[in-house]
């Protein structure tokens, strides 16, 4: 495969790497149902890091490109999605790109002009926009933020729940803030700490990856599971994402933070444990070869991401029809934006 990144382009390395591999697989690059080569050995040879090629991975698994085998890796799957023709789409583009370097525009200069016109706001070109960012322990706000700026030209104002209340009385701070972001659980009170201030709230769904759900769809019946993170949030989120899939094999036994002696007691309670990447090695100590354990770190749900930019365009639309003060029009508030859970 000819793969390249380009570390000083403003398109994210993750995009860059995720479109070349969907058409590289478009042209048959990689035949159907022929092993990727591994995350260790992409991130390797493109010389980026390995969590970045996880989350290319799970883009191309989400969008129907590639697929998990259990304990073999990822394979192109039998018939990826349809897409425009690959030679009509390379023509399109090598005629796109000639008639930009007829005007000098190089490479960068084209992909940005295209971003911008779509209403994308490439980090490298202007400002990224301010969001705040609501979540009930770090670790939680670590995750959402870097989701949130790994997808889109954003940068997450974190601020912890039982700090929000202290933090919206500084106007200085709070006047920067285009969105106000949180999970599900927290949806109606950072509502009521809003309230007045013109600022819609989103609530974003963190979801188990489809390999996981495929991992545990495979176990038998009756299959007692239990969950385990750094964090009870994060466990309990993680739980809940599980539950939602509706595995009618298990039996989901309880969520437990790596700290604590809960832990102990759960993984006794068990025949599987669900945990996150940080809490794999607490969980596989305690549990032996008698537990199987799967790691999982949750995804953003792409319509989450994709609701959240469409709000962000519209309000920077909004923003530029916005009267001037001198018409007398005061701005009425949005009202908050919500997901229904599926």
């Amino acid at each position: 495969m000819n793969l390249a990144v380009d570390a000083q382009s403003p398109i994210p390395i993750r995009r860059q790497l995720t479109e070349q591999l969907k058409h590289v697989i478009d042209r048959g690059g990689v035949p159907r149902e022929q092993a990727l080569p591994s995350i260790r050995e992409l991130a390797g040879f493109l010389g980026i890091n390995t969590n970045t090629v996880a989350r290319v991975v799970e883009d191309l698994k989400q969008s129907g490109y590639v697929e998990a085998r259990r304990g073999k890796g990822m394979f192109v799957a039998p018939a990826p999605p349809a897409r425009p023709s690959p030679h009509l789409r390379e023509s399109f583009l090598q005629d796109t790109v000639m008639r930009a370097a007829a005007l000098g525009m190089t490479a960068d200069d084209l992909a940005v002009g295209v971003l911008s016109l779509a209403g994308v706001k490439p980090p490298a070109v202007q400002a990224t926009v301010e969001v705040l960012l609501v979540e009930c322990s770090p670790p939680e706000l670590d995750f959402f933020a870097r989701e949130l700026e790994a997808h889109l030209p954003v940068h997450a104002d974190r601020v912890l729940l039982r700090e929000l209340a202290t933090v919206v009385r500084r106007p200085k701070r709070a006047a920067g803030w285009r969105v106000a972001v949180t999970s599900f659980c927290h949806l109606p009170e950072v509502e009521r700490l809003l309230n007045g201030r013109g600022i819609p709230v989103i609530a974003l769904l963190a979801e188990a990856h489809l390999e996981t759900l495929h991992q545990l769809a495979q176990l038998p019946p009756k299959t007692r599971v239990g969950v385990a993170s750094a964090e009870a949030e994060t466990a309990h989120n993680l739980e809940h994402s599980i539950a939602n899939a509706s595995l009618p094999n298990i039996i989901l036994a309880g969520a437990s933070p790596t700290t604590g002696p809960a832990l102990a007691g759960l993984v006794r309670r068990v025949d599987v444990m669900v945990c996150s990447t940080s809490a794999a090695d607490r969980v596989r100590a305690l549990a032996g070869s008698r537990v199987q354990v799967i790691t999982d770190d949750r995804a953003l749900d792409q319509r989450a991401i994709e609701m959240l930019a469409t709000v962000l365009v519209q309000q920077h639309g909004a923003r530029r029809r916005k009267p001037s003060p001198r018409s007398g029009a005061s701005p009425k508030s949005r009202p908050p934006v919500k997901e229904k859970e599926s």
